[in-house]
């Protein structure tokens, strides 16, 4: 009794969407919808009257009174008579057409791509996205069906998934090498974004904004090319060996009780890195006796010592006298 008194004050029909929520089905009793209802749809909502599983009629963003003369579709569906004054049966679902936004996405596991300087890598990558509701008719048979509701969080694992073969897809056809990703971010996201409208169109949606945030290969891959980059950067062992061997002879004299006893340290600190490098490259290292570098700029590198207070003027002097010593 009280749910058929209930359905006769069913008059005003609206929906107060929360954040997240893409769609709700209006719990009407026995389907029974007054005739001479009100529907209110706000900004960024559609309604859709949906009849055995198909979308028969649906109303923007305004206040509608709902009569079988303003339902044409589907009151000639149903074959209704114009003047039919009773309630009419019929499932009322709104849909949110706001942007979803905000949404992250990642590869749960490894994507194997063939790279164009590389090879095959498997790349790990991460980003946000933002969708909407574009076609009502494709959501609502493929996503809502009979649920009484669709969230986004319901709909994500479904999307990231989507998202992860049009990744593969894009990044298998891009042609662009690993080490050029980063200077060609914006032209992957667009590239990304164009497979996954496409895969998001069969659900009835579309990929407003797409990007991607990072592209990483997996950890020991990245240990490898960081090998090489470091001996890239180190170029010339032997310009190496002379900054070392100066980096050493400055650091040891400002540490306490330097002097002359903090340069002589210094000096054999840096003889013998220079070995050590020499001896991995097969060469054969100098003797202790031999100097790392030009005495002139043994001594400027000294004389710097003594404009930072590191050293003094006599025992620069001293040093210096030994230098020049070397070179007569």
């Amino acid at each position: 009794m009280f749910d058929f008194l209930r359905k006769q004050f069913v008059d005003v029909i609206e929906w107060l969407e929360q954040p997240g929520e893409l769609a709700w089905r209006v719990p009407f009793a026995d389907r029974e919808i007054q005739h001479g209802a009100q529907l209110t749809v706000r900004e960024g909502q559609i309604a859709a009257f949906v009849n055995e599983g198909r979308v028969a009629d649906y109303f923007g963003p305004g206040l509608h009174t709902l009569e079988t003369a303003n339902l044409p579709l589907l009151s000639n569906l149903m074959n209704w008579d114009k003047a039919f004054k009773s309630p009419f049966k019929s499932d009322v679902v709104f849909l949110s057409l706001k942007e979803q936004h905000g949404l992250k996405w990642g590869t749960a596991q490894p994507v194997t791509v063939r790279d164009a300087e590389f090879g095959a890598l498997r790349l790990r990558a991460f980003g946000s996205y933002s969708f909407r509701v574009n076609e009502v008719p494709p959501f609502v048979s493929r996503v809502l069906g009979t649920l009484e509701g669709v969230a986004v969080a319901s709909l994500e694992p479904q999307l990231r998934a989507a998202i992860q073969t049009a990744m593969a897809t894009a990044l298998g056809g891009s042609g662009i090498a690993f080490l050029d990703l980063a200077a060609n971010q914006q032209a992957l996201s667009d590239r990304i974004k164009a497979e996954v409208d496409k895969a998001f169109a069969q659900w009835g949606l579309t990929c407003l904004s797409f990007y991607v945030e990072s592209v990483s290969l997996p950890e020991e891959v990245q240990a490898h090319l960081d090998k090489a980059s470091s001996m890239r950067v180190l170029g010339d062992l032997g310009n190496y060996t002379r900054f070392q061997a100066a980096e050493a002879i400055e650091d040891v004299a400002n540490q306490d009780g330097g002097g002359m006893a903090g340069i002589g340290a210094g000096v054999a600190a840096a003889t013998a890195l220079g070995g050590a490098m020499a001896q991995g490259l097969g060469q054969s290292a100098p003797g202790p006796s031999a100097p790392e570098e030009d005495p002139l700029a043994t001594i400027e590198k000294l004389h710097r010592l003594v404009t930072l207070g590191a050293l003094s003027q006599q025992e620069f002097d001293a040093k210096k006298a030994e230098l020049l010593a070397r070179i007569r």
